[in-house]
């Protein structure tokens, strides 16, 4: 499994109301919710951002409530991967859950900017800066993570079993 895509960059402590603040969560359209993806924070995000599209953060990514409309909303806007120093907790089973591929890579935060094309390899962990000719080497999935996220999501990866 591969993503390439540019990418956006935000510092530390992006919490969940800054991905996908409150007041629009009177929706249950993943769609409606993409729209209003990082408003308070970037608010040409969600008419900018390309299926592909990596976000690259520093610490505490996804820090704040639970809800799963946080990664829900990324990935359904195109966000092919989030690569961060760290996660929060919630935020990176929440993730894993809806199928929304994350990587913690210190070293990837620091040495890629906004606007660099990347290339992430999700079976060796590697992350590839192709605009500066850099690379990085991330967590790769474990082999049942990975079907996870390609199944698209802890549900949908229940449902496929079940139906076998």
């Amino acid at each position: 499994m591969k993503a390439l895509g540019h990418v956006f960059k935000y510092g530390d402590n992006v919490d969940t109301d800054v991905i996908i603040p409150a007041r629009y969560l009177n929706s249950f359209d993943p769609q409606e919710l993409a729209s209003h993806a990082m408003v308070d924070i970037d608010p040409e995000f969600a008419g900018k951002v390309q299926p592909g599209d990596i976000i690259v953060a520093r610490k505490n990514f996804g820090c704040g409530s639970s809800r799963e409309h946080a990664p829900l909303c990324l990935k359904t806007a195109g966000v092919s991967c989030v690569i961060a120093d760290t996660f929060a907790r919630i935020f990176y089973r929440n993730a894993i859950n809806i199928g929304l591929p994350i990587i913690e890579c210190p070293e990837a935060a620091e040495g890629i900017d906004a606007g660099d094309q990347v290339e992430i390899d999700f079976d060796s962990g590697r992350i590839y800066n192709r605009t500066k000719g850099t690379e990085f080497q991330g967590q790769a999935f474990p082999p049942f993570m990975q079907e996870l996220i390609s199944a698209g999501g802890l549900v949908n990866y229940i449902n496929s079993k079940k139906n076998k």
